[in-house]
């Protein structure tokens, strides 16, 4: 028995088939955002430089510290 394929995943192997230059272009546009260095030191600055939040800051009887 066939398994169930949708038509957008058919249209898309379509697609890609007929343009496999775009397997390309989402590696790079992937890299653009996701695959970067993580610099630890920057990253534990931001965590330490981090202030609570009041509950709701526009209660006027709220006391603030």
């Amino acid at each position: 028995m066939a398994q169930y394929e949708s038509e957008f995943t058919s249209f898309m192997r379509e697609m890609l088939a007929r343009h496999p230059e775009w397997a390309a272009e989402q590696d790079s546009g992937r890299a653009l955002l996701w695959d970067r260095k993580v610099d630890l030191a920057e990253q534990e600055a931001f965590r330490a430089a981090n202030v609570p939040q009041h509950a709701y800051p526009y209660d006027v009887n709220c006391p603030q510290k």
